[in-house]
């Protein structure tokens, strides 16, 4: 069993060092990561869970960008401890923030990943959304939280200026 959580300041350390076990080296050369440099995070949806020796079990972030204008959320990342992989807390993580999201006013998301997994959540190919490079754009995927959000959105994804840290 696992307690969902708002991440904090005292959970900092411990996602981190899960973010770098699930990981390869160099993650933070990607180029998300340029986008969430110096930006704050999306608090209210950035989880931890917990099991029930208080040991973190996974965690999601998010962050705030803009396509064209547009505002965004960019999930990621989002990892499962290596011993509790398979036992569905990856889609509990994704399935929480998102319904978090949405009950928040936030119309949609984004991220770059595996077409197979996140489509099951709802996540579909961007067309015309431009991650910085070098980024597959058969991973850049999004979802509309509010019907026909992604309707119209264009151009290169970039930090949210209002959104310093």
């Amino acid at each position: 069993m696992f307690a969902l959580r708002e991440e904090t300041a005292d959970d900092w350390w411990e996602v981190e060092a899960l973010y770098d076990l699930c990981f390869a080296p160099g993650r933070e050369a990607l180029s998300s990561y340029r986008l969430r440099d110096g930006a704050a995070k999306v608090a209210p949806l950035c989880l931890v869970a917990r099991d029930d020796t208080a040991s973190v079990g996974g965690a999601i972030r998010y962050w705030p960008v803009r396509i064209g204008g547009q505002r965004a959320l960019l999930l990621g990342p989002v990892a499962v401890h290596p011993t509790h992989q398979g036992e569905g807390l990856g889609a509990l993580l994704i399935a929480e923030s998102l319904n978090k999201a949405q009950m928040t006013g936030w119309a949609r998301v984004m991220l770059v990943g595996d077409p197979p997994y996140y489509g099951r959540f709802g996540f579909a190919r961007l067309d015309g959304v431009e991650m910085p490079p070098p980024t597959n754009p058969e991973r850049v995927l999004g979802r509309d939280l509010v019907p026909g959000a992604w309707a119209g959105v264009r151009g290169v994804v970039r930090r949210d200026p209002d959104a310093g840290s």
